[in-house]
């Protein structure tokens, strides 16, 4: 674990199998944080695997201004810890909302990136009508989240469709997504929906044709929404494929780890 001072944000990123000679940045989801990546990293002992906490989560400092926190900013917090661990290439790997930063970025530095691999993520909205909307949603559950407490909010969270598949899991493996959740604090949490919720990023659906390198698309084929948006996706990308992973929802990385290390693995050698 390495505490970096990233545009006067102290940014917690950590650092596993350092000594494999393949490098995956790995960017967690809503309410994630480095630990997301643990178990991946265990699968994939040969693979060097980089995990940052984002803004506004896990042990990453929570700045005041929620500028702080768009997609142009956090770009910007990228490249710099990159440049910081001296990293010139690299796959990059990012679960929902950490997908679609890591898509934002791999079209500002396509040099950077060896391998793209999203899992569940999209590329934002296509409409101004669609995002106006979605932030007017996330703006009430910030405002929600800062009222009522983190324990209320993933109470509340945990119970959502998105994550329904999630209920079969046993019991350990609910209890740690339960403990990442609650380890967050109110005003991160806010502070990202209110920055960078999925109604703020700009839509990155028109750039997608310009992307040169190999993505990965990985879904859970229970998880109608992004089944579908990954293979809008790859109809649109030069160099895409479109991986399902059956009876899995959203967080394949948690219902299938095994299956996905798997998927990793093979799309990396």
């Amino acid at each position: 674990m390495a505490k970096l001072i990233i545009r006067g944000i102290e940014t917690n990123v950590e650092v596993w199998n350092e000594a494999g000679e393949q490098v995956v940045v790995a960017l967690h989801g809503f309410t994630g944080s480095t630990a997301t990546w643990r178990n991946l990293a265990n699968e994939l002992p040969n693979v060097r695997i980089v995990a940052i906490d984002l803004i506004g989560h896990g042990k990453t400092m929570v700045p005041e201004s929620a500028s702080r926190f768009s997609m142009d900013e956090q770009i910007k917090d990228l490249e710099e810890i990159f440049t910081q661990l001296r990293l010139e290439k690299f796959s990059l790997l990012g679960y929902s909302m950490g997908g679609r930063i890591a898509l934002s970025y791999a079209l500002v530095y396509p040099e950077r990136i060896d391998k793209l691999i999203l899992e569940s993520a999209s590329p934002g909205l296509r409409t101004s009508k669609e995002r106006i909307e979605r932030c007017q949603r996330d703006n009430v559950l910030a405002d929600k989240i800062e009222m009522n407490g983190i324990t209320s909010f993933v109470d509340a969270w945990e119970n959502i469709p998105l994550f329904a598949s999630q209920k079969r899991l046993p019991e350990s493996v609910q209890h740690d997504i339960r403990t990442e959740r609650l380890a967050q604090c109110e005003s991160g949490l806010a502070g990202s929906l209110r920055g960078i919720g999925t109604g703020m990023q700009p839509s990155n659906w028109p750039s997608l044709a310009q992307l040169d390198m190999p993505v990965l698309l990985i879904t859970g084929s229970i998880d109608e929404k992004f089944c579908k948006i990954a293979t809008e996706i790859t109809a649109l990308c030069k160099n895409a494929q479109h991986v399902t992973v059956n009876d899995a929802g959203h967080a394949i990385h948690v219902e299938n780890p095994a299956e996905f290390a798997t998927i990793v693995k093979k799309y990396l050698m």
